[in-house]
């Protein structure tokens, strides 16, 4: 079934139906960027650098409120949209350092 656009619908059965479409596609595609969130830690194991890369993280935050914005979501979304990214990352750095933590110490490098 092709996606309706909103002024499609015809009645709010249709209009959860597309929600439920887009946040199905939202979680798959958060589980895309985790993907490659567990391919970064791999690769940061020979980097100093570490799991947080602080102007990294602004940068996204910086692209996804300015394409909240550049998709016309009022001053308030692309706020919460943000954070809700900052949120997301928060988690991600926090998966990327119990990784490289255990990799240092499977390696014989960690303290007990």
């Amino acid at each position: 079934m092709d996606p309706k656009r909103p002024w499609e619908c015809a009645d709010m059965s249709q209009v959860r139906a597309e929600i439920d479409r887009i946040d199905d596609e939202m979680v798959d595609l958060i589980a895309r960027r985790f993907a490659y969130v567990d391919r970064a830690w791999q690769l940061k194991r020979n980097t100093p650098e570490g799991a947080v890369v602080q102007w990294r993280i602004q940068q996204v935050i910086d692209r996804v409120r300015a394409r909240a914005s550049e998709q016309g979501m009022p001053p308030e979304m692309v706020e919460m949209v943000g954070a809700q990214w900052r949120n997301m990352i928060g988690w991600f750095v926090q998966y990327e350092e119990e990784k490289l933590r255990q990799a240092e110490e499977s390696r014989g490098g960690g303290t007990a």
